[in-house]
């Protein structure tokens, strides 16, 4: 991620000279003078309403209403409509806990334990317990990605969660990835295509995930193996808008996000380097007042209020580290997620632009639109469905999860500075005291 306000990225060939700020949210309708003529052939000239969002015409001249239904007020009322059902409909329910050690003699791994709890006929029982490490969630998300190549796959938590950890067991380390590994299975739950992928299901109910790791390639479903085969070998022309309009957002929001990362993560630094001179200068004033009778009391009064700071400035740096720097890690990898989505789809668009020139070479012909061809732009219309809705929930879920972040950082640090106001005050009556006893 390279380095910080450095500003809105370049804008994409297809998103004309407007800035970020400047252009509709990706997920609005924009109009059809903003898309011009620029964007044929694209896969977006034979898509349902629901898919494209202008008018367009065909190769041939013929006129197709692509335009699409969906605004920005009419997903919101969507979401808050999925939101007031969430509580009553949902019948998944996945937790990780209890974290153990095993010890081998080839190797040291820590398992934790999956519990699901179900009312879905797919599940042969209400309720399932097996043990996970870390490997078999990354063999799920791989496979994942693999069946089913339209949609945003939540990100792992990385391999080493803090740049320099040493002890990948300590008690700390090991409660982060659990959390964040909790999460990971809670968003694949919560979301309404995956939650049902047979991948998922077997990693839920499998006593013996090593037999269905064997099985490789095996259980690819049809549209993975689509996607797998489309190389760089076509190139887009360009991205409708509103692709071109989330590729920029994701730029500019990854680049801003590592920005507040490493920021965050100095501050923490230099809160610990703080804590351990606060650590040595506490007790300086206990001993001077061992020296000075007359002095120990209001000097004891300072030592105890500065020890009170130590803990009061430890408690709120465990909280940046343990839940403001996972929250930022996860959505700059998300981000990156969105943009593989991103691209996947643009490879398929390129396809689909190459195929639709080759038939119209074929003038002489006039053949029938080949089956492969119609193939590829059911891809094309999956892609984008899929990659908006996928889009559309995340940018939901992101909004509920950085409002409770802030929410929740604002609250530490108040109650930081609250106990060490309390501290400070309770020393005043010491020093004011003393003149008086003379």
């Amino acid at each position: 991620m390279s380095g910080g306000a450095a500003g809105a990225p370049k804008p994409l060939p297809s998103s004309g000279p407007k800035s970020l700020r400047e252009m509709p949210h990706p997920l609005a309708t924009s109009s059809s003078e903003e898309m011009g003529p620029a964007l044929t052939p694209s896969p977006d000239l034979l898509l349902p309403r629901s898919i494209a969002d202008k008018d367009l015409s065909l190769p041939n001249g013929t006129p197709v209403d692509t335009s699409s239904p969906a605004s920005s007020s009419s997903l919101l009322n969507r979401l808050q409509l999925d939101d007031d059902l969430d509580g009553e409909t949902r019948d998944l329910f996945v937790t990780v806990d209890d974290p153990k050690k095993h010890v081998c003699t080839m190797e040291t791994y820590i398992t934790y334990r999956v519990t699901t709890k179900t009312t879905r006929a797919e599940f042969d029982l209400p309720e399932y317990s097996v043990r996970r490490r870390y490997q078999d969630f990354d063999w799920l998300r791989n496979k994942l990605e693999e069946s089913q190549p339209t949609h945003l796959i939540p990100p792992l938590p990385e391999k080493f969660v803090v740049k320099g950890v040493v002890d990948r067991f300590s008690e700390e380390f090991v409660e982060t990835r659990r959390k964040a590994l909790d999460k990971f299975l809670k968003r694949i739950t919560d979301h309404p295509v995956l939650s049902f992928n047979e991948h998922f299901n077997v990693f839920l109910t499998a006593k013996d995930l090593n037999a269905y790791k064997k099985q490789g390639m095996a259980l690819l479903s049809k549209m993975g193996e689509s996607v797998k085969y489309v190389t760089g070998g076509y190139k887009l022309r360009s991205r409708p808008l509103e692709f071109a309009a989330i590729g920029e957002y994701l730029d500019t929001f990854s680049l801003k996000l590592g920005t507040i990362d490493r920021i965050a993560q100095r501050i923490i630094k230099e809160q610990l380097e703080y804590l351990v001179e606060l650590r040595e200068y506490g007790p300086v004033y206990s001993t001077w007042g061992g020296l000075e009778v007359e002095l120990s009391e209001p000097l004891e009064g300072v030592s105890a209020c500065i020890g009170n700071c130590c803990t009061a400035l430890e408690e709120l740096s465990e909280d940046m580290t343990e839940d403001f720097l996972p929250v930022l890690r996860e959505y700059i990898l998300y981000s990156e997620s969105m943009k593989n989505v991103l691209k996947k789809r643009d490879q398929v668009q390129a396809e689909y632009e190459a195929k639709l020139e080759a038939v119209a070479l074929k003038k002489e012909d006039r053949p029938k639109v080949p089956t492969d061809v119609e193939k590829c732009q059911d891809r094309v219309e999956c892609f984008n469905a899929d990659l908006k809705a996928d889009m559309e929930r995340w940018q939901n879920n992101k909004r509920q999860d950085f409002r409770q972040l802030l929410m929740g950082m604002a609250d530490k640090n108040i109650q930081y500075y609250e106990k060490c106001l309390t501290a400070w005050e309770s020393i005043i009556p010491l020093l004011q005291d003393k003149p008086e006893t003379k």
